[in-house]
């Protein structure tokens, strides 16, 4: 049987959940007020300039950024129609097609990194104590632990056998 939850606990998860939704939305209201993208063009922007090559496979893009592959679909046909990516056909896989990311799509990202830096430390690494953050970041570590994510290395994704 699972032991109840406290009331400090579910004060724990109200008060974490409700920041993290809340930050998640200043940052997203900053990103397309301040570079014209979403935070989900954001983060496929920025998985592919991580990336060597600059092109990755939707489910290697899915993977980085735990999306299910259909949406990454979506979600590239629209950045593609306004010129941050393309399609490119995989030349050893006849039904894969790589991501890459265009010159104004490396421009939208590069434009949007600078921004979305200093937004994270104004909101969130400002606000917390040295202690705090190491505190943080062991949490954060034993969670992923505990859940196991896919990979969310792009490095790891645009390599696989190297991992």
């Amino acid at each position: 049987m699972v032991a109840p939850t406290t009331p400090e606990e579910r004060e724990l998860w109200k008060a974490f959940f409700i920041m993290r939704r809340q930050l998640e939305l200043t940052l997203e209201r900053r990103l397309q007020a301040d570079a014209g993208i979403s935070s989900a063009d954001y983060e496929i922007l920025v998985s592919l300039d991580d990336s060597q090559s600059k092109r990755l496979r939707a489910g290697q893009i899915g993977d980085i950024i735990g999306w299910e592959k259909s949406r990454v679909s979506h979600q590239i046909t629209r950045m593609e129609q306004r010129g941050l990516v393309k399609r490119e056909e995989c030349g050893d896989d006849a039904r894969g097609v790589w991501v890459v990311l265009t010159s104004d799509g490396e421009a939208a990202a590069l434009g949007a990194q600078g921004d979305r830096k200093e937004a994270l430390r104004q909101y969130f690494f400002d606000v917390l104590s040295d202690d705090e953050k190491q505190a943080l970041t062991t949490i954060s570590y034993r969670v992923l632990d505990t859940i196991k994510p896919p990979i969310c290395d792009p490095v790891e994704a645009e390599n696989p056998a190297s991992a």
